[in-house]
């Protein structure tokens, strides 16, 4: 990974941290992405120490619209090249709680975050190709129903189905942009870290037995930088192996729709994702 410049969204803690900890550990130039600017500091620094690798951070509310398009611009000013983009940022919500922009928070955090950041960003990993684009997903996303009458909780809200649906959102998110992207040098693959204990896995089903935030980590580091999936794209992995998704993920009008709405509320013309501020460059 010597060359190679990562961002890993949610970084200042749990499989995050543990990502941006081992990817630097291989060499990576890693820019730590979190909410709070002493905790970004912290780990950049921790960072630094341990893996003697000058890290960078960058500050961002991923449940505000205009944050994650700042975000974008920032990364866009700061810096020359993106080779892997991880998406590991991710909230649970118990209860329904809406953002600044009117959206449920978990979908926000956990859905539109990633598309809309991806969106920004794109033309920087066309430019830096080979690139790699990796989502942490769930395994909860596979038993996951998908209203589209209720993705922001109108009608009936319970915190694991709306976090398990974000995370169905995520596998859809892959494959299509898997789809869209062929041929331009960029994979994007998503993935289950596993039962880890993380603050958001207690938040959301308590307290069960649960590996390290070192052994979540693993499969998106191996996404990140392994030879072995050199080319691999749209896919779901399970303990750095290929997993079967929902069947939903095979969908092509449902992964569609969901791609129509989600441009539709993050504010991206129909038909010029990833284009310069949406619109053709």
């Amino acid at each position: 990974m010597k060359g190679k410049t990562v961002l890993v969204t949610g970084a200042t803690d749990g499989i995050g941290k543990a990502t941006a900890l081992q990817l630097a550990g291989l060499g990576a130039r890693v820019i730590v992405h979190g909410r709070s600017a002493d905790r970004i500091q912290r780990v950049v620094g921790e960072i630094s120490e341990a893996k003697g690798i000058p890290a960078e951070g960058l500050q961002a509310d991923f449940s505000s619209i205009a944050c994650v398009r700042d975000c974008g611009a920032e990364i866009l000013k700061r810096f020359s090249r993106l080779d892997v983009l991880v998406h590991n940022a991710g909230v649970f919500e118990a209860d329904r709680r809406l953002t600044v922009d009117g959206f449920e928070s978990t979908f926000a955090v956990n859905h539109l975050a990633p598309f809309l950041l991806t969106h920004a960003v794109l033309d920087l990993l066309r430019q830096s190709a080979p690139a790699r684009i990796v989502l942490v997903s769930s395994i909860t996303h596979v038993n996951s129903a998908c209203d589209f009458n209720n993705l922001q909780g109108e009608k009936s809200y319970d915190g694991r189905k709306a976090y398990s649906l974000s995370k169905l959102a995520n596998a859809l998110f892959t494959v299509e942009l898997a789809q869209r992207l062929r041929g331009s040098g960029i994979t994007v693959n998503c993935l289950h870290p596993g039962v880890i204990a993380t603050k958001l896995l207690r938040a959301g089903f308590g307290n069960m037995s649960a590996a390290s935030t070192a052994r979540g980590a693993e499969t998106s580091v191996y996404l990140s930088s392994s030879q072995e999936v050199e080319g691999v794209s749209g896919k779901y992995f399970v303990n750095r192996q290929e997993a079967d998704p929902s069947p939903l993920v095979h969908n092509v009008a449902f992964r569609s729709r969901l791609w129509q709405l989600t441009e539709l509320y993050v504010g991206i013309p129909a038909g010029h994702y990833g284009e310069a501020n949406g619109r053709p460059s």
